[in-house]
């Protein structure tokens, strides 16, 4: 069966420097074993398949999947999904809004000033990072114990624990031990003062060898929520990511009341359609 197929650059206003996603449509009908086949097959950091929503206030639903697992929540995909949705001719039910539905729940998308935010969702685990897993990090990371600034869990969903340095050039240099990190999803961030934008981050997945994943709304959600939380960032800033890949993400993180908006733009690079 041949189904709407879009790749979206989210992160992004010009193509190809953000971070890449492919979304099929009407992907109703699809077992996991084919959505897993077909993630595994595009080898991207993420692959979204739109569905019938199942929850009443929800537009429509979203499955993320990496190659090698299925995520509850991620935030590039729920950027990238709703562009290609409203894109594909989608109509939210409220004006500015769109409600997203994924295994983490309903997550909400305000559309505003020519870009996509979603509010951040809940973290499902906070609070100090023990000493076993800071020594992990060190060596997953190969800095001194005193590069490390700040520390601190921020799952979301994909898992996430983070560190802070001292300087971007200091994070810029990282080159990680993935065999170190064994299943820590870890994320670095640094300051950055003279730049166009605040901080620098970088996020490194263990999973399928490891590698680096370009521009991670996820990440920058929870991150914001601690460092906005903690009086490390103000209430609003712009986050770099990519730097390191080539790319040149931007992310751009607001805290307005009690939520935290990630807000980004996304190009469509491709569309078609795929048979599955």
């Amino acid at each position: 069966m041949n189904r709407p197929f879009t790749q979206v650059d989210v992160f992004t206003e010009v193509a190809l420097r953000g971070n890449p996603l492919a979304v099929v449509h009407d992907a109703d009908g699809l077992g996991d074993s084919q959505m897993q086949e077909f993630a595994r097959w595009t080898n991207l950091s993420e692959t979204a398949f739109l569905l019938r929503p199942t929850e009443p206030d929800a537009d429509y639903r979203v499955r993320i999947f990496t190659p090698v697992r299925e995520l509850p929540f991620a935030g590039h995909p729920t950027l990238g999904s709703c562009h290609a949705w409203l894109e594909q001719g989608g109509k939210p039910r409220r004006e500015h809004e769109v409600v997203q539905q994924c295994q983490l729940g309903l997550v909400r998308i305000r559309r505003s000033a020519g870009r996509l935010a979603f509010a951040a969702p809940a973290r499902k685990r906070t609070g100090p990072v023990e000493p076993e897993v800071l020594q992990q990090i060190v060596r997953s990371l190969r800095v001194d114990a005193a590069a490390i600034k700040a520390s601190q869990w921020v799952d979301n969903g994909p898992g996430w624990v983070a560190v802070m340095l001292g300087s971007r050039a200091e994070l810029l240099a990282i080159r990680p031990d993935y065999a170190a990190m064994r299943g820590l999803e870890l994320g670095a961030v640094a300051p950055w003062p003279d730049g166009d934008a605040q901080f620098e981050v970088r996020a490194f997945v263990p999973d399928n060898g490891g590698y680096e994943d370009p521009v991670t709304g996820s990440l920058n959600a929870s991150l914001a929520q601690w460092l906005i939380g903690a009086g490390l960032a103000p209430a609003a800033y712009v986050a770099s990511q990519g730097t390191a890949l080539g790319r040149a993400g931007r992310v751009h993180l607001e805290r307005d009341g009690e939520t935290v908006w990630v807000g980004g733009g996304s190009v469509s690079c491709v569309r078609g359609q795929v048979a599955l």
